[in-house]
């Protein structure tokens, strides 16, 4: 691309567009803007890109800008599929990302990690693990910083710690990792891609580039993951839970590397197999990446994980509160379920994805979770697969903020409310994190009334 003279349509101001409208304004190209929202933050960040050159458009003047510019900068939030990409297409103009361009701009090595569960944790962990050893890294792409804002930051010498979603990978072509990490693929996304052919067609794209030079980090133990080693160029490099294999691997509760004792599980802070297993593709990345295997035990025992995943908030009348906004699908939450320590009451619900709630409700029946409280958008769906799977002791309420108080009154001292959704946030929420930050807000008001409820206690006592 030759920025000067080309004409961009950004399309959807949000974290990504602003960035590469930003990135294309500095490198002097003629950008224009749209949003099919027009909320206040859109208004405002666009605003401020029109101060700096940008130019907006409305909804009516679509077309006639779309002749004009010659490639569409694509937000991951708008299907590949949306009537503005399909009519750039038709007109054999590009269709990118933002993340696009950031892969062709980018100077120094990059760790990329895709899957359906795990890679905010993985990347997290990977970002702490480089960081530790004293190595210049920045967390980019679906977590953290957009590419675009971090090119500079990382320059040549620096690592790209980069989480790459099904949504990029829809616009993403030339990345080519030094080392790209496939976690898992399950049912996920399917409102979006359809169908799991096309979903899994989209997760082993971020193979593509990878040769001879570079290498692909699977998970042996799973089915779909396991195949990819057939259609990648790169050195493939395993790790499992359950095997031996040549990479990382865990025996007898203790984590190795290609035969190498590296350390307990039992250190590893954060609870769970899967936790086990994101640590072990880390481990991968990292020795790959040549650091030393004392500078890994460091980081890995003394990395807390991230917001929203499995966090813990304190506890309201001795219940615990854990906020796992983070879990959007199925088997986000059926892990979840499985790591919690004690009886829960589960919150569950939200915007809709595509797929079956059944084998949750099944897992459910397995677990220590004593109830279920049902909300949202899909909550007569989700309804509807307790009751297939037999599972009665639940409570449907859509608003959130009350489904959060009803748990905590189904809730007993020494009990846990669970927000682990097995869905989308978009039906009341603009993000995972914004839901867990309401979850987090509304805990914090009970605990103030579980106080002043105490007080009060405390001075009829002395009444008396």
């Amino acid at each position: 691309m030759y920025f000067p003279e080309q004409t961009f349509l950004v399309a959807g101001i949000s974290r990504s567009g602003i960035a590469a409208a930003e990135y294309l304004l500095g490198k002097g190209a003629k950008v224009y803007l749209y949003d099919d929202v027009s909320d206040e933050a859109v208004r405002d960040a666009t605003e401020k890109l029109v101060t700096k050159g940008a130019h907006a458009v409305k909804k009516e003047e679509l077309t006639s800008r779309g002749e004009l510019c010659d490639v569409l900068v694509l937000s991951p939030g708008i299907p590949i599929d949306h009537p503005l990409p399909v009519m750039f297409k038709r007109m054999g103009k590009a269709v990118v990302g933002e993340a696009e361009l950031g892969a062709r701009a980018l100077c120094c090595p990059v760790v990329a990690v895709t899957g359906t569960n795990g890679k905010t944790t993985v990347v997290s962990m990977l970002e702490h693990v480089f960081r530790t050893a004293g190595k210049k890294t920045v967390a980019c792409g679906n977590i953290g910083k957009p590419i675009t804002a971090c090119l500079k930051e990382l320059g040549e010498d620096g690592i790209a710690a980069m989480e790459v979603s099904s949504f990029q990978l829809e616009t993403l072509t030339s990345l080519r990792p030094h080392i790209a990490i496939e976690l898992n693929v399950t049912e996920d996304h399917l409102n979006r891609h359809y169908t799991m052919e096309n979903y899994i067609f989209l997760k082993q794209r971020l193979l593509k580039n990878c040769a001879e030079s570079e290498y692909a980090v699977l998970n042996y133990d799973d089915a779909i993951v396991r195949t990819f080693a057939e259609k990648t160029h790169a050195n493939v490099v395993w790790f499992s839970l359950a095997e031996q294999v040549d990479g990382a691997y865990c025996r007898e509760d203790n984590l190795y590397w290609r035969g190498e004792r590296v350390m307990s599980a039992a250190d590893l802070p954060l609870d769970g197999d899967h936790n086990i297993s994101n640590a072990l593709a880390a481990l991968c990345a990292a020795k790959l990446m040549g650091l030393q295997t004392g500078q890994v035990v460091e980081a890995l025992t003394s990395f807390r994980g991230v917001k929203h995943r499995m966090s813990r908030l304190g506890e309201a009348n001795g219940i615990a509160f854990i906020d796992d906004s983070k879990a959007t699908n199925v088997d986000a939450t059926i892990k979840a379920i499985g790591s919690v320590k004690g009886e829960s009451v589960l919150l569950v619900g939200g915007k809709d994805k595509g797929y079956s709630y059944e084998p949750l409700f099944e897992a459910i029946r397995r677990s220590g979770v004593v109830h279920a409280v049902i909300y949202g958008e899909n909550a007569f769906r989700i309804l509807n697969a307790a009751l297939k799977a037999e599972f009665t002791k639940v409570t449907l309420c859509r608003p959130f903020d009350m489904a959060v108080r009803i748990a905590y009154m189904t809730a007993g001292k020494g009990q846990n409310v669970l927000l682990s959704p097995a869905s989308a946030s978009f039906d009341a929420f603009r993000s995972y994190e914004e839901r867990g930050e309401r979850f987090a807000q509304i805990f914090e008001e009970l605990r103030r009334e579980a106080g002043e409820r105490t007080r009060e206690d405390t001075f009829a006592e002395r009444a008396e």
